[in-house]
């Protein structure tokens, strides 16, 4: 057995003890971060924090929408930014005026319905440094929509208060050129981050429009994680996931396919090609299609995350999560839950 291998035995085994908990969304959040005065010193290696796990645009009291954090020997990096994320940065004692680095696996709402906020509370309050967003096309002129959405507020506090810095010279994005292949977007000291395309956008919307979506894998010298993004079943992904530690996938509930499925069927009779049950239905995976990533990419553990969870009263069950992924991946499987800590 190699050191690597002996290395991503251990982690394997600690994240295998770790499923009871977090399947039950019991796995312990970070706590509140301490004064400056009094913070300890970061914490070495690599950790998941699941900031928002709900799957699609809507607000709820139990889980905000996606996000997550990969934490790099205590530097955030942040992987989409949909509504809760600002406090749930805060609730995990991340804060988010430490994060400097965001990523958008796509530009839906529940992924970027927090940035206006984000940034304009990190001008606020006197983030010193750059922000650099990335993402695919049209995430520079969402950075700019958020900077506009600012405009007034900072005009005022310029005024009113003496501040000097224009939001302009602090908050940067970047469309990133990926394409099937798994490409370099990013890298540091810290992380190598790669990503490609997934199927969230079916052919017939991509021959329309320049958007993509995108999935991501974060390299560092402890672990690799990647990212699915939202999709369906995606032979790049596949690639770009394959021999991870941690496959964090998103994953719809069955019966929520077939109920889709049937609706897409009416629309079409009706003369409705499109609609939000085809996009459901066709753009999002099953958990069978989770674990037949997995199992084709040899990833280690499978978090599963933006779920779209069914109604219980029609059969969704964590336990239905769980044995529809190891219907085709015999790893560990843990059902991601805010503020969970991997």
């Amino acid at each position: 057995m190699t050191g690597r291998d002996r290395s991503r035995l251990s982690r394997r085994t600690l994240l295998e003890s770790a499923v009871g908990l977090a399947t039950l969304g019991l796995t312990r959040p970070l706590l509140a971060q301490p004064s400056a005065a009094n913070r300890p010193e970061p914490v070495p290696g690599t950790r998941l924090v699941l900031l928002g796990t709900r799957g699609g645009p809507g607000v709820g009291a139990d889980r905000g929408e996606s996000a997550s954090a990969v934490v790099i020997d205590g530097v955030p990096y942040l992987l989409d930014c949909g509504y809760g994320t600002l406090r749930a940065l805060a609730v995990a004692g991340i804060g988010y005026q430490n994060v400097s680095t965001i990523f958008f696996t796509h530009l839906h709402n529940d992924h970027t319905a927090d940035l206006a906020a984000f940034l304009s509370h990190q001008w606020t309050g006197n983030k010193a440094t750059p922000t650099n967003v990335y993402g695919p096309y049209a995430t520079e002129s969402t950075v700019a929509g958020a900077l506009a959405f600012m405009r007034a507020d900072v005009e005022i506090r310029t005024i009113d208060e003496g501040r000097t810095v224009p939001p302009e010279d602090r908050f940067f994005g970047h469309d990133v050129d990926v394409g099937n292949e798994p490409k370099r977007v990013y890298a540091d000291e810290r992380v190598i981050v790669t990503a490609a395309t997934n199927t969230h956008f079916p052919e017939r919307a991509v021959a329309q429009m320049r958007h993509r979506s995108l999935g991501y894998r974060f390299e560092t010298s402890t672990r690799s994680i990647a990212f699915s993004g939202d999709t369906a079943y995606s032979a790049n992904i596949v690639n770009l996931a394959r021999g991870a530690d941690v496959f964090v996938c998103e994953v719809m509930d069955h019966a929520l396919y077939e109920q889709n499925m049937a609706r897409a069927r009416a629309d079409a009779e009706a003369g409705r090609e499109n609609s939000v049950a085809r996009h459901v239905a066709e753009t999002h995976s099953t958990p069978m299609d989770v674990g037949r990533m997995a199992t084709e990419a040899g990833v280690g553990t499978v978090v599963l995350n933006h779920q779209l969870r069914g109604p219980a009263a029609r059969g969704w069950t964590i336990a239905a999560f769980i044995d529809g992924v190891r219907s085709a991946f015999d790893g560990p499987v843990i059902v991601g839950e805010d503020q969970a800590v991997i």
